[in-house]
């Protein structure tokens, strides 16, 4: 599998553009934003390279994420690890703890979460299309606050991070979907 290829995103805002590579929205609740994408690859190799958080900046849609991250090359249930990041001009790092890590099989969807500092989760689930010719998987990016403080939740949401997060998930998705 090759890098992902370092180039501009499409954001699904321009005119013209194709809804079917659009990630669709998933209604999940309240404090939760999720969308799903459908890729032309198998569930393994997607899972594998989400899997490998030293490869997370290849497809990361914010451009928060920098190519430097500390900790396993398979995230397993437990794992920890922590990704260098930059926001508006300013360094740091997120210490992260994944939650859940179940591998895609056959009618088996593959999960792998993981929660941040202040309470959310991230996560991303894995479905194959077992329908299609040829090997095709939905795949799925969730950004779950629910269980996060209400306080932080407030702050966050008053700051527009929720939303900055579903423009951030669509284009991760996308960024996903263009390198296979």
């Amino acid at each position: 599998m090759s890098p992902v290829p370092q180039r501009p995103v499409p954001t699904g805002e321009e005119p013209g553009a194709s809804t079917p590579e659009q990630p669709e929205e998933v209604p999940a609740g309240k404090h939760v934003r999720s969308y799903r994408i459908t890729i032309q690859a198998p569930a393994a190799e997607l899972y594998a390279l989400v899997a490998d958080p030293h490869r997370h900046h290849e497809f990361d849609g914010s451009e928060t994420v920098r190519p430097r991250a500390v900790g396993p090359h398979r995230l397993e249930q437990g794992s920890r690890f922590s990704v260098h990041m930059k926001k508006y001009g300013v360094p740091y790092r997120l210490p992260l703890r994944v939650t859940k890590a179940v591998s895609p099989a056959p009618g088996r969807t593959g999960v792998l979460e993981w929660r941040q500092p202040t309470g959310h989760r991230w996560r991303w689930e894995f479905t194959a299309d077992d329908d299609a010719g040829s090997p095709r998987t939905v795949v799925t990016e969730s950004y779950d606050a629910s269980s996060q403080n209400r306080l932080v939740r407030t702050l966050l949401g008053a700051a527009g991070i929720p939303a900055e997060n579903a423009r951030s998930i669509r284009a991760s998705l996308q960024r996903l979907r263009q390198s296979f």
